[in-house]
């Protein structure tokens, strides 16, 4: 349960030295009686606090509670983010794009106004403050608590306004919507000195140096939908047979839901030695009437050269995507440190929300599907509806499982990227982003089934619990474009990458640019410009031995490279070998 006891993680104690703070010498606005931050302190760009884009709504000086001793500073909203900059604290120039002190929109779960001991409202966005409140209260969806009391003494009409300010900021069109993430550039980076730490699989060329990584002699790289026309949810490259044509993949793939047909997850990362596949598709459409080529050409993607293949319906025995965020959200509830729930009572509360049940469930299809991929050298087809939730999940439990190199720190940062972002999970949608109905946390649901793993063995992973919660409240940073779209395509044409691209063929379409033109945009990979150097070495694990992940994709005794997985609630394991 390594999301548990997050409400204390938002403290840092300040420095004692005290340079001149960059919200102060409030100035009126004419007509709007607004303090204006003086511009020359403000600035507009990160030297001087402020993301590309970003702009101060309001600000209140007052007092985070919760702390000891409690902690003086100012009160920031800005259109992208909550920030309680504490007395003498200044942004540190080796991290510019945030800090533990900053609480993005998206992040906010719940605002409460507080005025005396018995007055307290609920804002939702769009809501009319009834009061002058004397405390606020941030309730994260990364389990923090914000409390900040304002001071009185004529500076009652700024805790007004900050607070009103943070309630029509969320009100406003998704912050994930407007903002376009920032370039290397803007931060400070030259484009051409700077590498991605792992391939982003945005170019042709990534694709095929995977292909050729991974010894897919039968498979190569398609370019069917460089421009989006088949599936906009679908990357620009994926992997096919060799000897199925691309107008046979356009046609074979408009039978299935979101023309998601079956692609090869070692696409995405992993080929099992023993020459087994493991395949993700989404499901057929009922009133689809393909003809007998269509039949051969699905089947022969479905087989891809195996003549014994399973077909998994991946949400057998798994919970629905309601019941995930039903679960979270009393998860959520349980965890923040203002929770009513007595001590005595609050393992068996935990046990009432049913996320260990869930994550339990997740493993253990994940350790059969091993079982399958690996001891008994079958081929797996995992079908899903729209093959963008759970067959992300489960296909990258399996290779957790199953492949020492996705247990490094850069290897699974590579997972997520090809099981995920590329493979087009609705990040946005399921956060919470849209305001859509389909909310549903089946990453942060991942997460925790790979915090179990980590605690049953610890020397199998390189990467540490402290990554593993870095990465969670990574979801919803303001500053990359990694988590904060739905799709490829959406990603890639707001960054400004597919800008000449339409989503369905056109006659006269020019020619796509070339597989290595790519915008230099950030991604949440580049840790050092969020992190300080001390953080990341925490990412590290330090029972992690070597030894146990050897750089081949061997296993490390003949017919055995899995892990054992365990009952997150009873302890019991169950081997995945």
């Amino acid at each position: 349960m390594w999301w548990g006891g997050r409400g204390q993680s938002f403290n840092v104690t300040p420095q004692k030295e005290e340079p001149e703070m960059g919200l102060s010498g409030p100035k009126s606005v004419q007509g709007s009686g607004m303090p204006e931050p003086r511009s020359h302190q403000l600035g507009s760009c990160l030297a001087s606090g402020c993301l590309p884009g970003e702009q101060i709504l309001a600000w209140a000086p007052g007092v985070r509670k919760g702390l000891e001793p409690e902690l003086p500073g100012t009160l920031i909203c800005s259109n992208l983010r909550v920030t309680f900059q504490p007395c003498g604290w200044q942004r540190s120039e080796e991290t510019p794009l945030s800090s533990e002190y900053d609480f993005s929109l998206a992040n906010i779960g719940r605002l409460e106004a507080v005025n005396g001991l018995s007055r307290v409202q609920l804002l939702r966005p769009g809501s009319l403050l009834k009061f002058i409140p004397e405390e606020i209260l941030i309730h994260g969806q990364d389990f923090r608590l914000l409390r900040v009391g304002f001071e009185a003494g004529g500076l009652e009409p700024q805790a007004f306004q900050v607070t009103m300010a943070i309630v029509q900021a969320r009100a406003q069109n998704s912050q994930a919507q407007q903002y376009a993430g920032i370039t290397l550039s803007k931060a400070g980076q030259s484009s051409g000195s700077r590498k991605p730490p792992i391939p982003l699989l945005e170019t042709s060329e990534d694709w095929e140096i995977e292909r050729k990584k991974q010894g897919a002699r039968g498979w190569r790289v398609s370019t069917v939908n460089e421009r989006f026309d088949v599936a906009t949810s679908l990357p620009r490259y994926f992997w096919v047979p060799n000897r199925t044509l691309d107008s046979e993949v356009r046609r074979a793939f408009g039978h299935f839901h979101q023309s998601r047909g079956p692609v090869s997850v070692r696409r995405l990362s992993w080929h099992h030695p023993g020459g087994s596949d493991l395949l993700r598709c989404g499901g057929f459409y009922t009133a689809s009437d393909p003809n007998k080529d269509d039949i051969r050409v699905v089947e022969s993607m479905l087989q891809a050269g195996h003549s014994d293949v399973v077909l998994v319906d991946t949400m057998d025995e798994l919970p629905s995507l309601a019941d995930v965020q039903l679960a979270h959200l009393r998860l959520r509830a349980l965890c923040l440190p203002d929770s009513s729930v007595a001590e005595d009572k609050w393992l068996s509360a935990l046990d009432g929300t049913r996320w260990l049940d869930y994550v339990r469930s997740c493993l253990r299809k994940a350790s059969d599907i091993s079982v399958l991929v690996t001891s008994r050298v079958r081929s797996v087809v995992l079908q899903e509806r729209g093959d963008r939730d759970f067959n992300g999940l489960l296909s990258s439990l399996v290779q957790l499982l199953s492949a020492p190199e996705a247990r490094t720190l850069l290897g699974f940062q590579s997972l997520v990227q090809r099981e995920w972002v590329a493979a087009g999970h609705p990040f946005l949608t399921r956060l919470g982003g849209t305001g859509a109905s389909e909310e549903a946390p089946v990453f942060l649901l991942f997460l925790d089934c790979v915090w179990q793993l980590l605690q049953q063995s610890p020397a199998e992973f390189e990467f540490s619990e402290f990554f593993l919660l870095a990465l969670h409240d990574s979801v919803r940073v303001p500053d990359t474009l990694t988590f904060l779209r739905d799709t490829p395509w959406e990603r890639g044409k707001q960054s400004g990458q597919f800008n000449t691209y339409t989503q369905v063929y056109t006659a006269g379409y020019s020619q796509p640019p070339a597989g290595n033109s790519v915008n230099p945009q950030l991604s949440v990979w580049d840790w050092d410009l969020r992190y300080s150097n001390e953080q990341i070495l925490q990412f590290h694990n330090l029972g992690y031995d070597p030894e146990h992940c050897p750089d081949s994709w061997l296993p490390r005794q003949q017919g055995c490279c899995c892990l054992d997985i365990w009952d997150p609630k009873s302890g019991s394991g169950d081997a995945a070998t």
